[in-house]
């Protein structure tokens, strides 16, 4: 009998959930252009600017606000072109989206390190933030997608505005999981995803703050107020919408769930399994730990063969398994970070998915074991 995959890697991208399905399909049964103003154009319209009020109540924004993207990623990007800033900072563990484009562009750029633990050491930070020619912007990933770390945003968005700096905070990972607020980060640019969260791919925000400074790169159309031109993806922006609802609706209940199965796959690691940043607060469904004496590339293949999915980390380097950036920041040595696994939970996971990620796993280090006794 064939056993039912396990998948443990929500953190690249989570199951859609069953009431977004539903909506998309009722949505693409719909059909009609957003822009068109016949009746099918307007129903279309007012199903993503639904989805838009749903989003923008979530992360406590202005529905006007909310401009969509095809995801995180484009939605970065925007950012960074509309900041008109001078310098930009970022921590040494952002997303590759930021992280590269620091070290591309042509204005200057510095990197705030980080501690043992991923988080980013504020009185560097602080330094670089004074140092930097003026307007500045720093970008800060609100919890990381690798060790799912979460940086201590009240005191960064501080310093921002005491060095008259804006704040662009990347909340991809920690929307649906942890409160995300553009007005309690107090961020000018706020950055998230649909597929995170129980929504389709291909769907994502940047939300300004009032005032946020914009600049439109793209011409051509006038959707999204002329900001982001390209006919709307209604049907995703539609699960988007009711994926974010659903994971608002739940997160209370789903954080202290998802933290007890995290913990509980921690305990049942091998003896000298090594999880990265469990002395920082985490988000409730991540861990980032390796198996020393094997590889990644090993162990997630290893993994699949068993029917259980996870990772070596990030899912953006198409489907690359790479010794990770952000554990090198951490002060993480090269072999180490090498063997770096990620396991992601949920709301579909059940702690009969821990278990059998644990017996899978527990197998390969036991054919680790037999190896190096021969």
């Amino acid at each position: 009998m064939t056993k039912t995959p396990i998948y443990c890697d929500y953190n690249a991208g989570a199951p859609v959930r069953a009431e977004a399905a539903v909506a998309m399909s009722r949505a693409l049964a719909l059909g009609g252009n957003p822009s068109s103003v016949h009746s099918f154009g307007r129903r279309a319209k007012a199903m993503v600017e639904d989805a838009r009020e749903k989003i923008a109540n979530a992360v406590d924004a202005r529905a006007e606000n909310v401009v969509f993207t095809s995801g995180a990623t484009d939605a970065l990007h925007l950012a960074l072109a509309s900041a008109g800033a001078a310098s930009l900072i970022v921590s040494a563990v952002e997303h590759d989206a930021v992280f590269e484009h620091a070290t591309r562009a042509l204005h200057t750029q510095r990197v705030a390190p980080v501690d043992a633990n991923g988080l980013i050491n504020l009185e560097v930070l602080a330094s670089l933030l004074a140092d930097a020619p003026k307007p500045a912007l720093l970008a800060v990933q609100l919890a990381n997608n690798e060790t799912g770390v979460i940086q201590p945003l009240s005191k960064i968005a501080a310093l921002a505005r005491e060095h008259g700096a804006l704040l662009l905070v990347d909340a991809a990972q920690g929307l649906g999981r942890v409160p995300v607020s553009i007005a309690d980060l107090d961020a000018t640019y706020l950055v998230i995803s649909s597929h995170k969260l129980g929504g389709p791919g291909g769907a994502g925000a940047l939300v300004l703050a009032p005032g946020a400074p914009f600049a439109t790169t793209r011409f051509g159309g006038g959707q999204e107020r002329g900001r982001r031109p390209g006919t709307e993806n209604s049907a995703a922006l539609v699960g988007f919408g009711v994926a974010l609802e659903w994971a608002e609706r739940e997160r209370t209940a789903e954080a202290p769930r998802l933290a007890a199965m995290r913990d509980r796959f921690e305990a049942g690691l091998p003896s000298d399994a090594i999880v990265f940043g469990k002395n920082a607060p985490r988000l409730p469904n991540t861990s980032n730990f390796a198996l020393p004496g094997l590889t990644a590339e090993t162990v997630v293949i290893a993994m699949d063969l068993e029917g259980v999915a996870i990772s070596s980390g990030a899912a953006c380097s198409s489907g690359k398994v790479r010794s990770s950036r952000v554990l090198a920041a951490m002060g993480v040595a090269p072999d180490l970070a090498k063997a770096a696994l990620r396991v992601s939970f949920g709301h579909e996971s059940k702690q009969t998915d821990v278990d059998e990620a644990l017996h899978a796993l527990n197998k390969i280090a036991a054919r680790r074991a037999l190896k190096g006794a021969a």
